[in-house]
């Protein structure tokens, strides 16, 4: 892409900003989806309450989306040949995913909810390697990956240690769902070359929440409890989706996957500071610090470049 190096989303200072803007919304998820089950009444078993629950909250993030591109004049216009693409990208990464992930996370701690999703980057790095020339492998990125994975996990420790339980619905539900998500960042990197992230974020959200509601309502999922403070955290569910989303689809379009993607080490750090403050769970401040320095470097080793080497 000609313009790819004089876009202002290539400067480092903005996509340090954006990168941890995104992975900060991502981050509050974690305590925001289980206070969000326990304000609609939703319990552990309550599987297709879970599903209908994800699909008003991305119903609403993809009507925000549109919203915003309505007041600003941004266009959201699809060719025909867009369509099956964005609809694909729908059921990945909205339905799919978020199937897998809103599971999983009620079956496990948030903590460890924390770690397994980590394995995202991983796996986005290593998939990369095999569709971009700019994202191969190399020692350098091996060891920046396995340093804020160290430091992911090194902040998620409390003083018994991780647990070695293992269960396909919880934990299990976790790693697919980071493989599903690692493949739609991928994808959104390939298609992104010709449709407005605005218009990939807004119509994927719209299709795959559609597709999450239906099942729901199927399921049988229509127990959830509505009240005004459920609403409110709903919204900003929507928002997080909204705003993290197309942020996440404008980076990648402008840059090369993996020096967007190692960021999403910083999810869990957020993740575990905000979980220990709405949901009292376990927080020890040095491992914090030493995870906070490791997956630092790890960012700082991805993003390093040779002087004299151009952007993309």
């Amino acid at each position: 892409m000609k313009n790819k190096s004089k876009s202002i989303f290539t400067k480092p200072y903005v996509l340090l900003t954006l990168a941890l803007g995104s992975c900060f919304l991502w981050g509050s998820a974690f305590p925001s989806v289980k206070i969000g089950y326990r304000l609609f009444s939703i319990g552990a078993n309550d599987t297709y309450e879970k599903i209908l629950f994800a699909g008003y909250r991305f119903f609403l993030s993809s009507m925000m989306i549109f919203a915003f591109c309505l007041i600003t004049g941004r266009s959201l216009k699809l060719k025909k040949s867009h369509v099956p693409k964005v609809a694909f990208l729908g059921i990945l990464q909205t339905t799919t995913q978020y199937v897998f992930f809103y599971i999983g996370l009620s079956n496990t701690s948030g903590t460890i909810g924390s770690i397994l999703s980590a394995s995202s980057t991983f796996f986005t790095v290593i998939i990369a390697h095999f569709f971009f020339k700019e994202d191969r492998l190399t020692l350098k990125r091996i060891a920046g990956v396995v340093l804020g994975f160290i430091g992911v996990s090194l902040a998620n420790m409390n003083s018994g240690g991780i647990q070695g339980s293992f269960s396909l619905t919880g934990e299990g539900f976790i790693i697919i769902s980071s493989l599903v998500g690692a493949l739609a960042g991928i994808y959104i990197k390939r298609i992104s070359k010709d449709i407005s992230p605005f218009a990939i974020s807004g119509y994927q959200l719209l299709i795959g929440s559609l597709i999450l509601v239906a099942i729901g309502f199927l399921g049988g999922g229509t127990d959830i409890i509505f009240t005004s403070t459920g609403l409110l955290l709903l919204m900003y569910l929507g928002f997080i989706s909204a705003a993290a989303f197309t942020l996440w689809s404008i980076l990648l379009k402008y840059n090369d996957v993996g020096r967007v993607s190692i960021y999403k080490f910083t999810i869990p750090l957020f993740g575990t500071l905000l979980s220990y403050m709405f949901l009292d769970e376990s927080f020890l401040g040095l491992y914090v610090i030493v995870a906070i320095i490791l997956v630092s470097l790890g960012i700082f080793l991805i993003n390093l470049r040779p002087k004299n080497k151009l952007e993309g």
